[in-house]
């Protein structure tokens, strides 16, 4: 089997530019973090644009969507919204590490590398649960009935992502390990071509992905993450940004649950909205608004646990360089809403 913490340490250093928004880590030393982000951010009181990683659906895809967030941030001094899209987490976590981005939401295995490479990040929120969001996807005519049968077998998935973590624990429920399987390093994009073609056996994949496959490509799910994994949304920043910017984070905050709160009761106008922007069929959006959690809540000690067990796990798998503490990088602001 390939040495993946070589491999994983060449797709820190050699990962395409983040500009073109295409799967990698970017150009950068992940052993010598970038130590002069605090100079890129915006001093308290004067005016900036505030610039949101997120990725193709995500929580904050749909308050970008409903438009109010500029108007709460403008009496602070945000002049604008800069929303880049970005394939996965890894990728925005690079940006965040070399001053491109401010803020950013990933799912739950990214921050845990990005921490363990050197990346300066800390936690400011959390959400909810979403275990039905994920899946280990086949064809629909493929031999693979079990994920014992996945012994051997091709499987893609997104080095780093919550995919990464998720095919580790369903390959634990199965008695397998890691390197009972070929593992295919692709981002979601590239991804679902090779599940086209036939040159994979099977995806890890998270929505919208999982629910436009299942609908456009007859994907059959092997395993989904539920009782495996709560695949929850995390929200970062540097902690520069978050010390100096507490009050612009507690706005997105607000503006993300307000939207949040009417997600989840209108399904079928989150797909309308989205539609047209994201080009998926408004039935696929249903579905995925269905089955996710669009909110930004507090990490609570339960969640930092949650997080501690994706980190040892990645250590004791040599996936990660070193054993990291994940409440080190938890921000006091985040920790101080369980209060209110």
């Amino acid at each position: 089997m390939v040495d993946l913490l070589s491999a994983f340490s060449l797709l820190f250093i050699l990962g395409l530019s983040i500009s073109l928004v295409i799967s990698g880590w970017g150009i950068f030393n992940p052993l010598q973090p970038d130590t002069n982000n605090s100079l890129a951010v915006a001093a308290p009181g004067k005016e900036f644009v505030l610039r949101i990683g997120h990725q193709k659906f995500d929580p904050l895809t749909l308050v970008k969507a409903k438009g109010a967030l500029e108007t709460r941030l403008k009496p602070l001094g945000v002049t604008s919204v800069q929303w880049i899209e970005f394939p996965s987490g890894p990728p925005m976590l690079e940006a965040l590490n070399a001053g491109s981005i401010d803020f950013a939401r990933t799912g739950d295995t990214p921050p845990v590398v990005a921490q363990a490479v050197g990346i300066s990040l800390v936690y400011v929120g959390s959400s909810g649960p979403k275990d039905q969001s994920s899946a280990v996807l086949v064809k629909r005519g493929s031999p693979i009935k079990t994920i014992a049968d996945l012994k051997g077998k091709k499987v893609a998935f997104a080095k780093g992502s919550s995919a990464n973590y998720l095919i580790v624990k369903i390959l634990e429920s199965g008695k397998l390990a890691l390197s009972d399987i070929e593992p295919v390093y692709l981002a979601p994009a590239d991804a679902r071509a090779a599940f086209e073609q036939g040159s994979i056996d099977a995806w890890v994949i998270w929505d919208p992905f999982y629910a436009a496959a299942q609908v456009q490509s007859e994907a059959r799910v092997v395993r989904n993450s539920s009782g495996l994994v709560n695949n929850r949304d995390f929200y970062l920043a540097t902690k520069a940004f978050a010390d100096q910017h507490a009050d612009v984070i507690k706005q997105i905050r607000a503006e993300t649950q307000t939207v949040a709160s009417w997600a989840s009761k209108n399904p079928t106008q989150v797909a309308a909205l989205l539609s047209p922007i994201l080009k998926l069929d408004p039935g696929i959006l249903e579905i995925v608004t269905k089955r996710r959690n669009y909110g930004f809540e507090p990490v609570t000690p339960q969640i930092v646990a949650e997080q501690q067990a994706i980190a040892d796990t990645f250590y004791n798998l040599k996936l990660i360089p070193k054993a990291i503490k994940i409440a080190d990088a938890v921000h006091p602001s985040a920790i101080a809403l369980n209060a209110r």
